[in-house]
Order: structure tokens, then sequence, then C-alpha cells
């Protein structure tokens, strides 16, 4: 079926399908099954094709590495939820913090040790900020603002210990795969961190209104818009910060600084046995993602013998890793479902087909189309992982007709699926942020909605310009 026009079928049902429902999944699967049929059409055969992609995916051992770092980096993250050790250190702050500068210092800082996921940002530095909300003098609407410029632009530039590394390394690996690119994804990830344009801009917005914007107090805000009230307690705003559960900042922080040291650690010897070179040459040529796995398992491990030292029940410990664990589930089936359309697309015959219908288009204008039509696709689904997942394949592709840089386009699919994480209101990170400052969902994100598009627009002028060095 090389160059055939069908092999692009399973796109065009995936996206519709996408911003109709306003859910990723749904999409992927309709595609996944689309492609299926097309490739054996007959009523059983057609499911049969379907399952053998989704085994296929789900048993490569790269794959496993990363379904399994993801369960057990959730696990851990719930484990230390409830031992207190997120209240715990939301009380110590709340307490010591006693001006608008300090409480936004904090913010940045606390970064270095939260930047793990942008729902461990979330429960960790938003229930603080909501406690100080009146030192800091800031609209709830502007405070959430910040606080998320923080978030997911920042841990998509961070190379390690993330949720995301994994994710965003395995779709550009099935994408290189596609294409027969013979190239470490992992480095091709760390080449497009500085193209990821968009997380910078939204970054320097955030500083500039976290010190250089004179915001009216919050109490001249519309009263909808604040988020505590004397009859509203903030430990009311997220279960990991609960007044029944212990103060205990040190669980959150030893856990969090021994994960991120191993790391490190075991990621320059796992280099330097491989190269016996220098210490940058010896981080370069690591497979990090088994460095990183190894760290957490021991991480978790450790802290798993440091709540039973305390007296934390064997029960309930194991039973909040698996709570923890389960809750990424839906990301592991998002996973299985993208490494599968990619399968399919490929058999298909869809890089062979791009490759002979796609070369009229200037090279010129595939980065930033592709960034301002990734911009659209995670608004409408709330999803940056279901956008990378959709558009990395394709980009991959467009890069190897056109002749464009590839850490440049794949830095524009992140930055575009970014932009729909961060101004989507069907994104988790807008959804969880109004929920902890008791915010009207659709009233915030239409609030962050200019500013992102400032940005956005910015963005596509920096690809559109940066496309002539490259």
């Amino acid at each position: 079926m090389d160059q055939n026009w069908v092999s692009i079928i399973p796109f065009l049902v995936v996206i519709p399908i996408a911003i109709k429902t306003r859910q990723v999944l749904p999409g992927l699967i309709a595609g996944l099954l689309t492609g299926s049929y097309l490739l054996h059409p007959t009523l059983v055969g057609g499911l049969e094709k379907m399952v053998q992609f989704l085994v296929k995916g789900l048993v490569d051992p790269k794959n496993i590495k990363i379904l399994v770092f993801l369960y057990a980096f959730s696990g851990l993250i719930s484990m230390i939820k409830l031992s207190g050790g997120i209240k715990g250190f939301v009380e110590e702050a709340s307490n010591r913090i006693e001006t608008k500068k300090g409480a936004l210092l904090l913010t940045y800082v606390s970064t270095i040790g939260t930047f793990a996921a942008p729902s461990f940002r979330f429960v960790t530095i938003a229930p603080i900020m909501r406690a100080l909300l009146k030192k800091v003098k800031m609209s709830t609407q502007e405070l959430g603002f910040v606080i998320e410029t923080t978030a997911t632009p920042i841990i998509v530039l961070i190379p390690i210990a993330t949720a995301f590394v994994g994710y965003m390394t395995s779709i550009v690996d099935i994408s290189l795969k596609n294409e027969n690119i013979t190239a470490d994804p992992y480095s091709l990830f760390i080449q497009s961190i500085p193209f990821n344009f968009f997380s910078f801009v939204m970054i320097i917005v955030g500083i500039y209104l976290s010190f250089f914007h004179h915001s009216k107090s919050t109490e001249e805000t519309d009263p909808k818009d604040v988020g505590e009230t004397e009859e509203d307690d903030w430990h009311s705003c997220d279960p990991a910060v609960n007044k029944e559960l212990p103060n205990k900042p040190w669980n959150l922080l030893l856990p969090l600084i021994l994960v991120v040291f191993l790391t490190l650690l075991l990621t320059w010897w796992d280099g330097y046995k491989k190269t016996k070179g220098n210490f940058f040459a010896a981080f370069i040529s690591a497979d990090v993602m088994d460095a990183m796995l190894i760290a957490l398992l021991f991480t978790t491990i450790f802290t798993f013998l440091f709540f039973r030292f305390q007296k934390m029940k064997t029960g309930d410990l194991l039973n909040g890793f698996i709570f923890g664990g389960n809750e990424l589930m839906s990301v592991i089936v998002l996973l299985a479902v993208v490494w599968g359309l990619s399968s399919v697309t490929e058999e298909l015959g869809f890089s062979a087909f791009v490759t002979s219908y796609a070369g009229w288009i200037p090279g010129s204008v595939i980065v930033p189309l592709l960034f301002i039509f990734g911009c659209a696709v995670s608004y409408f689904i709330g999803s940056a992982w279901g956008t990378w997942g959709i558009l990395m394949p394709l980009g991959v592709s467009m890069a190897g007709v056109a002749d464009v840089s590839l850490p440049l386009v794949i830095g524009a699919v992140f930055a575009s699926g970014t932009f729909g994480a961060f101004a989507s209101p069907l994104s988790d990170d807008t959804n969880t942020i109004a929920r902890i400052l008791n915010l009207s969902v659709i009233t915030y994100a239409r609030y962050k909605l200019k500013p992102a598009l400032i940005a956005a627009a910015i963005t596509a002028v920096l690809y559109g310009a940066t496309v002539f060095f490259i």
C-alpha cells in the first residue's frame, strides 16, 4: 500500500472525533480501528489486526520500561501525599512566608524540587499561594496564571526525572522508526528543547506578571474570583493537604532529593561505563530511561521503608501506591493506542505518501503551520500528550520531505501541545488550578486565552524566522 492515499484516513478520523468529543482517546481508538480494517477488511480480521498492533507496542522492552516508570512514579507521589509530605511542606511554607515577593520567589524556586509533573506542582504550590492570597495582593486569576507558567511550560524543558520525559522520548522514537531514521530519540529530545519557543515565551510572561506588573489587590476583584474566604479553608482544596494528614515536610523533600540525585548519578555512571570519557560525554552516551527507572524504583523502595519506620501501615502504603499508579492507567492506555496507531499508519504507507505528495509545501512554512495546527488541535482536545501522539509522526515525516531541521520540528510539535495544556478549558492543568484556587474554569480559561494567543503568535513568527537560519 506504499504511497496510497488511504494511509491518511486514520488521521482524518482521529482529529475530528477528538475535537468533537473533546477527548483524545476516542479519536485515537477510532483511528486505530479504521486503519486496522483498512489493512484487513473483514468483520473479525480488523479487530484481530488492532489487537496485534496493541500487543506489539506493549511488548516492546523500551515501552514496558516507560509504562513501569509512569506507574511507579505516580505510585510514589501517592505515597508521599498519604504520608503528609505535601501537607507538611505547605504548612511550613505558608507559616514562614510573609511577603508577596517571598511567596512568588517560592513559586519559582520550588520548581527545583517539584518539577516531576504539573499536577504535583499544583497540589504543592497552589495551596500555599491560596493560604497567602491576601499577602500576595494579586487577583486569583493572575495568581493561577503565574503558577501555571511554572508548571507544564517549564516541565517540558526538563530532560530528567519528570513524568513527561519517557512519553516524549517514546513519541520521538516511534516517529523515527516510521521514517527509518537511525538516531537516538533522547538526544533529539534534548536538541529540541531550545526550540520549544512557546514555553520560553510563557515563562517570560509569567515572570513579568510576578515581579513587574502591578495588580489590583484581591479585595478589589470580583468576589467570585477570590479563592480564599473565611469560610473556605485551603485545607479542603485537595486531599493531599487535608487537615487529617500529618505535617511531615521531609516526607516530600527526602524522596525528591533522592530520586533526582540517583537519576543524575546513575545516568553519569551508565555513560561513563560506555565511554570512559569526560563528565559531559558520559551524560550524552547514557541510557537515561534505564537510569531514571532504576533511580525511581530504588527511591520507591526506600520511601516505603522510610514511611514504615514512621509506623505507617504496610496495607495503607501499598493501597496508596496502587491507587496512585492506577490514576495513570488512562495515560498508559493512551500510550498503547498511540503506539498501535503509529504501527498502523506505517504499515499503510503513511511516510511514503507524505514523501511523494507533500514535497510542494515550502520548507519555510512547514514549521509555523505545524505549530499553529497543533495549537488548534491541542486547544480543542485539551491534551498535550494526545497532540504529541497525533502530530509527531506527521511532523517528522514533513521534516524529511522539506529537509527541515528535525530538532526544530520536534520542538514545534512539543510547543503546540504545551499551548493546549496551558490555554484549553479542557486541560487537566486548567481544571486542577481552577479547583484548588476556587475559580470558574471557563472564566479562568478565558482570562488566560489572550496572553496565550499572543505568546503563540510570537512563537509562530519565531519558527518562521528560525527556519532560515538552521
